[in-house]
């Protein structure tokens, strides 16, 4: 059986709201039984909590919209919460939300996101930017909301590296977006740390555009079959 997630996400990433898709062979526990059973079966760190039945024109990778992450930076001097240590991101120096978020605002949009990629080879690049923007809460800490019907690799966690650094004035707002000129990955760009990015939600359309959904996604990255 061959397992298909929505989004293949970088090592030591989080998700709380991942999908996936397979076909069970003829006999297999319907699916109110498998949440229970996949319990016993899988790691501490990994759970089902939920497992529904779906038309064969889902699928979770090309039927999706869009894909929803966050991303915790904690820029308090004293560190990050001990308890959250292991999904928020500690962060040197008092960071500027405002500066980041003007930032943010010239990203919106389908463009070339190569200086933020690793790019794979005969992948696009081209990518729509649906959201990005910083909220802070609880007074140190600040979070990236961001949504986009797909990610390159490594692409959310170069976007909040280079905007970390329009945070601490290091660049200027303007800087981040300056760089969609560029048709390869930037060297300037510092990639964020794993830990602090979590895959929250995906979204998919009703039954009756799923199949057109995965066929026009399948176009537009250049995939066949």
């Amino acid at each position: 059986m061959t397992l298909t997630v929505a989004g293949r996400t970088d090592a030591g990433v989080h998700a709380t709201g991942q999908v996936a898709h397979l076909d069970l062979p003829p006999g297999a526990p319907p699916p109110e039984q498998l949440a229970h059973r996949l319990a016993r079966l899988l790691p501490a760190d990994l759970r089902v909590p939920a497992v529904a039945q779906v038309p064969d024109t889902f699928d979770a990778r090309f039927s999706a919209l869009r894909r929803h992450y966050r991303y915790r930076v904690c820029d308090a001097p004293w560190g990050v919460d001990p308890l959250r240590r292991y999904d928020t991101l500690s962060y040197h120096r008092r960071l500027d939300a405002a500066a980041m978020n003007a930032a943010s605002a010239l990203l919106l949009g389908e463009h070339d996101f190569a200086a933020f990629c690793r790019r794979r080879e005969g992948a696009s690049t081209v990518r729509a930017l649906q959201r990005l923007e910083w909220t802070r809460d609880e007074g140190h800490l600040l979070i990236a909301h961001v949504a986009a019907d797909a990610f390159c690799h490594s692409m959310v966690r170069s976007l909040v590296g280079a905007l970390l650094a329009v945070g601490e004035h290091r660049c200027l707002p303007d800087w981040p977006a300056g760089l969609l000129r560029t048709t390869a990955r930037s060297s300037g760009v510092t990639v964020a740390p794993a830990h602090g990015l979590t895959l929250i939600g995906v979204d998919y359309p009703d039954d009756e555009g799923l199949a057109a959904r995965a066929h026009q996604t399948r176009a537009q990255r250049g995939f066949t079959g």
